[in-house]
């Protein structure tokens, strides 16, 4: 069997999200049929023009064991490959193709299959379009496709992305297809299908046999793939062995195509493994049917020890369960004595890697004498979601809180947990996970060490091979970046022991990250850090954890208690620094001292705090701030922000923690007091881009009006289970889910049936008269007619700081092309609004009509732009 690739084209680091798909420009690939002589213009190739090529792979459905693979390894030896890098660096090595193949049917009737697309992220079988596929090869959520007998035509978006395909070699690319035949109408989602007990998330036991679950959280994938809603009855166990109960008090729907994580609670009575293999079964209804029906599940459960690393779950803020590796502090561990709580050490993955895979959970075995709860945290994904940032975040922090509670079930005895101290380390990409808790948690951080990071995702493979575009319109993507760049952070890291570690040959992550952030630590921080570059090292190694160097930082740092933190109080005589922020909703406090609000977003805010012990007098700059908390402290001096003196008052005497809050208001600095000026309405975990979504409290709540729009909700679920791990509520009832849920909403609407607007405000994007209008403070009301391929994306503010992103189509091209810039892929820079047409589709950002930000009032930003 053949399959046509036509390519490579020009493609940036993570610009697929924002279309830049040359063919778009002749109607798409889905439009060409196969011609050996037609050219196409491309900017890698020879002569500057590209051709199809043909290669053969045999995909034949269906095989003796109901699933066929096809495996493709696309490379084009012909580019220049060599000199492309010599001038453009690692960028050059990316590229974007299409493939074309054949899925043959030879069955009398239609035939459900599951549809796995790795390493792809977007595909089209026959007319019908799938966007966002499985980047990673996660595996964990297929597209349910129902065909007729017959032949069916694939078409696969190809991209060849540095960060998750390396640079050492050509620049080729894997790419796995697979399709298997499903049976009953809701599936468990098993990663290997070869592997009976594989695919339900349990955690480990902890003291034997008899000894009993580390935690009660469990979790099994359940795909449906008929054509009716799937309502979920109960959860058993059985034998009578263990108990089990849904966490979710509502009823649990899985529409068809849906993938969502089933959490519930399991206790068993001991011995838990001494019975062969744990049996959930999970019963379900159809609406056409009052026919309960039952998937099985098995799963068996792994023993541990009670000092050893082991798997515990926990409820992720998101409403899904998610695990870590737990290491508690062993009967040698050196604490100090009397110290009564240790620290917790979080040890960050890198990229492709599980917590609980042994190269990690283990690589800390040469050092038991630690005195810390050694935490590996899974981020929810191999690749933790978004890098360890907001999502990954957000499970590092429940993972932590979730220490007390294994202390308490396991009636621990020995030292306990300080959950506000932490001394963080990772590799690779853990180790810029660990630079971005440094600079968003300096507060919590008593020492870190970065292993082989990179420095930011913008310096590792840097953006420079977008498609030309208006740097208007650049200069927003790289302010909703800006989170992700620790070198224009790195002042909060000062006052924390630091220590960075890095193989001279490591070809994956290149060492000049490591030297060029000890530089800046220096000269921008005055941070001395303690700097290892390992001779001869490549990115990995074993014992890459243990080294001398290593050892003896984290004893020093752990074994001795480690410094104290003040927590939110702050001595008056501690030398300057200060405090800087991307202004995205994550950023904790420095020495008490914390940014709340930014005047402009998509700009860095910062604080600079010096104190004169002479007079007592403690001068603030601030540049691009709106508001900032102090601790209470600092009422003792005399306080001046950019030369003007602010009388200080605190609100509650008899309160050590109590804040100071001082905002800025008609060109002078007030503290802020229960009958003073309001502060802006944006407020916690509302600040950031449109990844700000991501800080849900609960299951999303997907929201459709239409058939079509429930298509779209249907896609936007998939890709946030699948690149997220998330859970999604679907659903057809705005109301309910803006007024009953703690979660943040993602809206589905098209032309005029947009709800309206939940909040008291009068917010500057709104649906009416034929059009989308944009008020906008600088350059008045901006209005776009309602064409077919109309399309944007934009926030909304709901009570107790929750989110509603609107995906708005005027027709279905339009919500098509707005839909793809939902959170997918981490770092493709989507701000506050798009507002889209087709043009996006191929001329990448330049293609977008208009793009910025909301302030803290949810005006208009004035560095947002419009076409």
């Amino acid at each position: 069997m053949s399959w046509y690739i036509l390519g490579p084209f020009q493609i940036g680091t993570r610009e697929a999200v924002w279309g830049a798909d040359p063919l778009e420009l002749f109607g798409g690939f889905r439009a060409l049929e196969y011609d050996p002589e037609a050219t196409f213009k491309s900017s890698l190739a020879f002569n500057a023009t590209t051709t199809w090529s043909r290669t053969s792979i045999e995909f034949p459905y269906p095989p003796p064991t109901q699933q066929a693979t096809a495996e493709l390894d696309v490379d084009f030896p012909d580019v220049e490959w060599d000199s492309l890098q010599d001038v453009y660096g690692w960028p050059a090595l990316q590229w974007q193709a299409w493939a074309r193949g054949t899925l043959n049917v030879r069955l009398q009737g239609a035939i459900t299959l599951a549809l796995q697309t790795e390493h792809v992220i977007e595909v089209w079988v026959d007319d019908q379009h799938y966007y966002g596929g499985d980047f990673y090869g996660y595996g964990k959520v297929a597209t349910t496709l129902h065909l007729e007998p017959g032949s069916h035509r694939i078409d696969v978006r190809l991209i060849r992305d540095v960060r998750s395909e390396g640079t050492v070699g050509r620049p080729s690319l894997g790419v796995m297809l697979r399709v298997q035949a499903l049976g009953p109408l809701l599936n468990a989602v098993k990663a290997d299908t070869s592997n009976p007990h594989q695919g339900v998330l349990m955690p480990d036991i902890v003291g034997g046999d008899y000894g009993q679950f580390t935690s009660s959280y469990a979790s099994v994938k359940l795909r449906n793939d008929g054509h009716e809603d799937a309502t979920i009855v109960s959860l058993e166990a059985t034998h009578n062995q263990c108990e089990t109960e849904l966490v979710s008090k509502d009823s649990i729907v899985v529409i068809p195509g849906q993938t969502r994580p089933l959490a519930f609670r399991v206790a068993c009575i001991s011995p838990i493994t001494g019975r062969g293999a744990t049996t959930i079964l999970v019963k379900y209804t159809t609406p056409d049917s009052h026919i309960t029906r039952t998937v099985y599940l098995s799963t068996w459960p792994l023993t541990r020890e009670r000092h050893e690393a082991q798997k515990i779950t926990f409820m992720h803020p998101g409403g899904m369960v998610s695990y870590a590796v737990l290491r508690p502090p062993s009967a040698n561990a050196h604490c100090t004595p009397g110290m009564k709580k240790a620290p917790v050490m979080l040890v960050l993955h890198g990229a492709g890697l599980e917590a609980d895979d042994e190269k990690v959970r283990k690589a800390l075995d040469d050092l038991p004498d630690l005195c810390a709860w050694v935490l590996f945290p899974t981020g929810v994904t191999t690749w933790s979601s978004d890098d360890w940032h907001t999502w990954g975040l957000a499970d590092v922090e429940a993972a932590i809180a979730a220490i007390p509670t294994w202390i308490e079930n396991n009636e621990w005895e020995g030292v306990g947990v300080d959950t506000d101290r932490w001394l963080v380390t990772g590799h690779s990409n853990g180790g810029q996970g660990a630079w971005y808790i440094v600079t968003h948690r300096p507060d919590n951080v008593v020492a870190a060490a970065p292993l082989s990071g990179y420095s930011s995702i913008q310096n590792y493979v840097p953006y420079t091979m977008w498609r030309p575009s208006d740097p208007g319109k650049v200069a927003v993507i790289q302010g909703a970046l800006l989170s992700y760049q620790h070198e224009l952070l790195l002042e909060n890291a000062k006052d924390i022991p630091i220590l960075q570690q890095h193989g001279s040959e490591d070809d994956n992550v290149p060492v000049y990250h490591s030297r060029l952030l000890n530089w800046l630590l220096e000269s921008a921080a005055g941070v001395a850090s303690d700097y290892h570059e390992m001779p001869g090292r490549p990115h990995w190694w074993s014992g890459v954890f243990v080294t001398e160097p290593l050892k003896h930082f984290l004893r020093s740092n752990l074994n001795t208690g480690g410094p104290e933190i003040e927590g939110e109080s702050i001595p008056i005589n501690r030398r300057d620094f200060a405090v800087v922020s991307a202004g995205n909703g994550d950023m904790g406090s420095k020495n008490g001292v914390k940014i709340l609000q930014l005047k402009a977003p998509g700009r860095l805010g910062k604080v600079h705090i010096t104190h004169d012990p002479l007079t007592q007098a403690c001068v603030f700059e601030v540049s691009n701030v709106a508001v900032f908390h102090l601790p209470a402290q600092f009422a003792e001096c005399s306080l001046y922000v950019n030369s003007q003196e602010v009388p200080l008052e605190i609100v509650t005497q008899s309160d050590e923690s109590a804040e100071l809050t001082l905002a800025y208001e008609n060109g002078t600095w007030t503290q802020t007091t229960a009958d003073g000026f309001p502060l802006p309405p944006r407020q916690g975990r509302q600040q950031g881009t449109i990844d700000s979504l991501l800080r849900t409290r609960g299951a999303f709540q997907i929201v459709h009006a239409s058939p079509t729009a429930r298509k779209i909700a249907l896609q936007v679920s998939r890709n946030l289970c699948q690149y997220f791990g998330a859970d999604t509520i679907i659903s057809s009832d705005h109301s309910h889910a803006t007024t009953s849920t703690t979660a943040n909403i993602i809206t589905i609407a098209l032309g005029q049936e947009l709800p309206k607007d939940e909040s008291s405000l009068d917010l500057p994007i709104s649906v009416e008269n034929n059009r989308i209008q944009i008020r906008d403070i600088t350059n008045g009301l901006q209005a776009y007619p309602m064409t077919p391929d109309l399309g944007a994306i934009w926030l909304r503010p709901l009570p107790d700081e929750r989110l509603e992103l609107v995906i708005w189509g005027a027709e279905e091209k339009g919500l098509e092309i707005a839909a793809r810039l939902a959170p997918l892929v981490t770092g493709s820079g989507v701000p506050d609004f798009v507002i889209v047409n087709h043009k996006m589709l191929f001329q990448g950002l330049e293609g977008v009509l208009a793009l910025g930000y909301f302030d803290g009032w949810w005006n208009v930003s004035r560095n947002s732009y419009f076409t």
